[in-house]
C-alpha cells in the first residue's frame, strides 16, 4: 500500500533533518580538525592577551558598548562647553605656535572670542564659564615675539649627517 503524501513529506523531513544534524557533526569535527592543525603549527602561540582574563566577560549586556570603545580607543573628550572652553584657552597659545600667518592668528583668537562670549549669553550648561575673551592684540604680539624667537634658532636635523668628502678634496686638505 502506497504511503500517502502526508506520510510521505514526514519521512522527508525526518531525512531532511537528520542529514542535517549529520552535517553539524561532520562540521563540527572538521572545526576541531582545523584548530588543532592550527595548534600544531603554532598559529595560536604568543597571541596578544594570552593569559588574560577576556574583557568584560561578568558584565551585563551594554548596548552602547562600540561608543564608549571608541570613545576610549580614539580619546574622544565630550564635556560641557565651559570646561571645553577652559581647556581650549590652556592650550590656545600652543596652537598659536603651530600657525606661521599672523592673519590665521588673528582670526582663530577673533573665533574663540565669539564662541566664549556666545558661552557667556547662552544658558549654562555644565559648570559655570570662567574663561574671558582674550585680547587679541596683546595675544598676537606676545605670538610675534614667540614666532620671533623661534626663527632665530637655527634648525639642524638632528639626523643629518655632514657632506661627505671626496677622496681627491682630502688630498688638498693640508
Amino acid at each position: 500500500m502506497p504511503d500517502s503524501p502526508e506520510e510521505q513529506k514526514l519521512s522527508r523531513e525526518a531525512a531532511e533533518k537528520a542529514a542535517a544534524a549529520a552535517r553539524m557533526a561532520q562540521q563540527s569535527t572538521w572545526v576541531d580538525l582545523q584548530i588543532a592543525r592550527a595548534m600544531r603549527r603554532g598559529e595560536f602561540d604568543n597571541l596578544p592577551g594570552a593569559g588574560k582574563p577576556i574583557e568584560g566577560l561578568g558584565e551585563t549586556h551594554d548596548p552602547d558598548w562600540w561608543v564608549k570603545k571608541l570613545v576610549d580607543r580614539e580619546q574622544i573628550a565630550i564635556l560641557p562647553p565651559s570646561l571645553a572652553l577652559r581647556r581650549e584657552n590652556d592650550e590656545l597659545d600652543d596652537v598659536l605656535d603651530t600657525m606661521t600667518v599672523e592673519s590665521e592668528v588673528r582670526e582663530h583668537i577673533e573665533d574663540f572670542n565669539e564662541r566664549v562670549i556666545q558661552a557667556r549669553y547662552s544658558l549654562p550648561q555644565g559648570p559655570p564659564l570662567t574663561t574671558m575673551p582674550r585680547d587679541v592684540e596683546a595675544t598676537v604680539a606676545a605670538w610675534r615675539e614667540r614666532y620671533a624667537a623661534f626663527r632665530a634658532v637655527p634648525r639642524i636635523e638632528p639626523g643629518a649627517k655632514t657632506p661627505r668628502r671626496h677622496w681627491w678634496n682630502r688630498r688638498n686638505r693640508r
